[in-house]
């Protein structure tokens, strides 16, 4: 447990000139070993030690989310003792053997039974678990219309798009911008489909992170004179079979899972 959200949390820190003094080959591989836990940010020299000190001081803090996170799902585990799994297998477009309750995720099985223990070959991590319980408890089996919009756009949207945007969005972004392989990734590991001709985007990727809720990615690479840019799209269906909270955590747990491929991508051997 450690003070950092994301990888890019701790590049940003940096000077990003790949001098090497902390001994490793790049600062994004210097700020994997930070975020994994294996190096202090301190062990940057060029790192303020005001800076290093600030981030050391905010570990306590992320003990606390973390256990808070915990006890939601712990909770939510506990509700799925009270729901008809048949037919919440229905509402979910998932499928039930009598034992568990089984959906796709990013293509992948995610089973889990009545006493809330999970069944999948893939790891999800907590802020994916959270949406993935919260959809079998609530969806209500709305049909995907393929009509996408800005969460700002979604009924509830207005209320959390700006936070949406700090915490998914441009960390997505500058994954994208520093990992060039995301989007390859993307279509190898998660399933991701190339879509043409959205909103004249250089890439256009649906992900299916739940079966009636996709996802659109469109990523506008940097030109001359032009920034890069990011955006994320939902079903005009998603807050019916998600809600906007839920939204709002699937989002962050997508990214998550990102940035694992990118910290993969910075330790890997050259």
């Amino acid at each position: 447990m450690h003070a950092f959200k994301t990888i890019m949390d701790v590049f940003k820190l940096l000077e990003k000139s790949n001098c090497r003094k902390c001994n490793e080959k790049t600062c994004l591989a210097f700020a994997a070993a930070v975020f994994t836990q294996k190096r202090p940010l301190s062990d940057c020299p060029r790192v303020p030690p005001e800076t290093a000190q600030h981030y050391a001081s905010r570990t306590q803090n992320q003990v606390r989310n973390d256990l808070e996170i915990e006890r939601q799902i712990a909770q939510l585990r506990a509700d799925l003792a009270k729901i008809d799994m048949a037919a919440a297998a229905r509402r979910t477009a998932g499928t039930f053997d009598g034992a568990k309750l089984t959906v796709r995720i990013m293509g992948k099985k995610f089973g889990v039974d009545a006493a809330g223990k999970i069944y999948t070959d893939i790891h999800v991590n907590p802020w994916m678990t959270i949406p993935i319980l919260n959809y079998i408890l609530n969806c209500q089996g709305a049909p995907v219309t393929n009509q996408w919009v800005p969460l700002r756009e979604l009924a509830s949207g207005k209320d959390w798009y700006r936070l949406f945007g700090q915490r998914c969005e441009k960390p997505m972004k500058k994954i994208a911008d520093t990992y060039p392989d995301l989007f390859v990734d993307i279509v190898d590991l998660f399933n991701g489909q190339p879509v043409d001709n959205h909103y004249q985007s250089d890439v256009a990727l649906v992900l299916h992170p739940l079966p009636l809720v996709p996802l659109l990615i469109c990523y506008w690479a940097p030109e001359e004179g032009m920034v890069s840019n990011l955006n994320l799209f939902f079903d005009t269906s998603a807050e019916v079979n998600l809600g906007i909270d839920g939204i709002y955590a699937l989002g962050t747990g997508i990214t998550r899972m990102f940035e694992k491929l990118a910290l993969r991508h910075a330790v890997s051997p050259a």
